[in-house]
């Protein structure tokens, strides 16, 4: 499996104490060098792909980094048949647990690393998938798990597909009629879904997505105040340049896309499967995050909301009852908002869309170091805190 990995810049603790971030990317089937060079990573491709300019909200400023093309078949990650790419989590998840254990034996001084499994959008599948395998079949393996991370995720696909008329239309973006006619046509994803019909429920809730693209007229449902999509083709024209690949330790024969067709077709019958009995597990056994971009239409904030309420989990009533707190930056700018009881931590992230570190890098970045170190509004203090955390 191919990986890019930038080591902390500035520890705050021996690099054999330093918290080491992996990076999984949705789809199914996109590259995690879309999260390396669009979002998180040092360096970001601009206008034109040879520009790359640093990104100052990088998420290996005091942790280490480790982006994953996951799985087989994705990016640089090359199958060698068909077969190899995984149709299901528990498959994706055992190929996952593999890679890891390998970079973790590359060096010793990895052992004993505390690991954090972060990802977006359709992670939100693979990161519960990864954290579920490591907790319930590795628990005293060589991956020492310490919290999982998901941004705008896909956890609970039916549960979700149940708010976007409602939120679309709240929201201003729909009138009543059309709210109407998207309710309907969720139901039949759904119905679709229970009969188990699960390529089928796929398509409906796509074919539902793109009506309530035409209906908005929004530029992309993933960031309502976009006038154009997110551009995710400036990462693979950068990766296919002859350098870029030579930095990199591919062959220049290889043609990298940033999101692989094939792999998408394969795991399409999984897409609406819910993950949400591996979150439950999860949680009571490690930390928890649960982050989404406040300017999301297609898997955004009430969505994820929705499905956190049904949790089978023993803190459910207490977070449920948890103040949400506001969260501001470094410069008393609202930034966004935080909940948090036990294990589990939900944070909406003020002015940003479905790729929250895209929108607000440096916020992202305060963010998840807070949460990893249980700073700022992560630990329990005062809510004129920020998330800065203290170094």
């Amino acid at each position: 499996m191919f990986y890019a990995y930038y080591e902390a810049q500035k520890p705050t603790t021996p690099l054999t104490d330093t918290p080491l971030l992996t990076w999984l990317q949705g789809g199914p089937g996109c590259s995690s060098m879309i999260g390396n060079f669009d979002e998180l990573g040092p360096w970001r491709v601009v206008s034109r792909a040879t520009e790359l300019e640093p990104n100052h909200g990088a998420w290996n400023r005091i942790f280490g980094l480790l982006f994953l093309d996951n799985p087989i078949g994705v990016g640089f990650s090359i199958a060698a048949s068909k077969q190899d790419i995984p149709s299901n989590q528990r498959q994706v998840a055992e190929q996952l647990y593999a890679a890891l254990v390998e970079f973790i034996e590359q060096n010793p001084s990895f052992e004993h690393r505390p690991v954090y499994i972060t990802g977006e959008s359709y992670a939100g599948k693979y990161v519960p998938a990864i954290g579920y395998y490591i907790l319930k079949e590795k628990p005293n393996g060589k991956v020492n798990l310490k919290g999982l991370a998901i941004g705008n995720g896909l956890t609970d696909p039916v549960t979700q597909l149940r708010t976007h008329a409602v939120n679309a239309y709240y929201s201003g973006w729909i009138n009543a009629k059309q709210r109407e006619e998207l309710e309907k046509a969720q139901e039949v994803s759904i119905s679709l879904a229970k009969a188990q019909k699960w390529r089928e429920a796929a398509d409906t809730r796509l074919e539902l997505l793109s009506r309530l693209g035409n209906m908005t007229g929004l530029a992309t449902l993933y960031n309502t105040e976009r006038t154009i999509p997110y551009r995710m083709d400036l990462v693979a024209d950068l990766l296919n340049q002859r350098e870029a690949k030579r930095v990199l330790g591919v062959s220049e024969t290889m043609r990298f896309e940033e999101c692989s067709d094939e792999v998408r077709d394969i795991l399409w019958g999984d897409l609406m499967k819910s993950v949400k009995f591996m979150v439950e597990y999860a949680v009571e056994r490690t930390n928890v995050l649960l982050y989404q971009g406040m300017l999301d239409l297609r898997v955004g904030l009430v969505s994820t909301e929705e499905w956190m309420k049904t949790m089978s989990w023993s803190g459910l009533g207490m977070f449920l009852s948890a103040e949400r707190r506001v969260w501001k930056d470094g410069d008393g700018d609202l930034a966004g908002y935080v909940q948090r009881w036990g294990n589990l931590s939900h944070v909406a992230v003020s002015g940003a869309g479905h790729l929250v570190p895209t929108d607000k890098a440096v916020n992202s970045r305060d963010m998840i170091e807070a949460w990893v170190l249980g700073k700022g509004l992560f630990s329990g203090e005062d809510v004129r805190q920020t998330l800065t955390a203290s170094y």
